[in-house]
């Protein structure tokens, strides 16, 4: 087998190991996780300083976000939510806050939360001065892991294209910061990774 071979079965087993922790936790360790979360990512000068950020709102054992997106809402940042799209790419609106979620249940895959306003468009990232992204695993190099569906590639390619080069940060909990992650030459590491103990920062 080659080596991308190699490196997307190993990405298929590390998503596996991840996902089966995060099953096994129970309400009251995401809820902890989540405050601590919140607290520390507030305190990035990347986002406190941010005028628009590109989030999303977590969903199952995911890592937390929907305290840090009220906060973020209720200082007066602007806060893009992604709309995901036939084609798993991702369209944007306005967050405003928790009334203005809607569930919604796409084909073959689990139960989002997606904002009820006005579409942006897919560019509409381009606005922003940070981007909180989803993963389940970061390594020493800022090598982050993804859920594999490719929608936020698309996201930062399209920051690529346009030669913008916002604050990635992703949330994790202290387990998924590992020693390495396989990954591809389009991979762009992530500029810090906030756990509930700690904040990371990456060169």
């Amino acid at each position: 087998m080659d080596q991308p071979g190699l490196d997307k079965a190993n990405k298929r087993t590390l998503r596996g190991e991840i996902l089966a922790v995060r099953r096994g936790l129970t309400p009251g360790d995401t809820q902890k996780a989540a405050a601590a979360l919140s607290e520390r990512a507030l305190e990035l000068p990347e986002l406190s300083h941010a005028r628009t950020v590109a989030a999303y709102v977590s969903v199952g054992t995911e890592p937390g976000t929907r305290a840090l997106l009220d906060t973020l809402h209720a200082r007066g940042t602007r806060v893009l939510l992604p709309v995901l799209l036939p084609d798993n790419d991702l369209d944007w609106a306005a967050y405003d806050g928790p009334d203005s979620l809607t569930p919604v249940q796409h084909s073959g895959k689990m139960a989002l939360l997606e904002p009820s306003g006005p579409r942006l468009g897919p560019d509409a990232v381009l606005e922003a001065d940070a981007v909180l992204l989803p993963g389940l695993a970061v390594d020493a190099r800022g090598t982050r892991l993804g859920r594999g569906g490719g929608s936020y590639d698309r996201v930062l390619a399209r920051l690529g294209r346009a030669a913008l080069t916002p604050a990635l940060v992703v949330l994790l909990y202290d387990s998924e910061v590992v020693a390495h992650v396989p990954g591809e030459a389009h991979d762009l590491p992530v500029h810090a990774v906030v756990t509930p103990s700690a904040v990371r920062r990456f060169p």
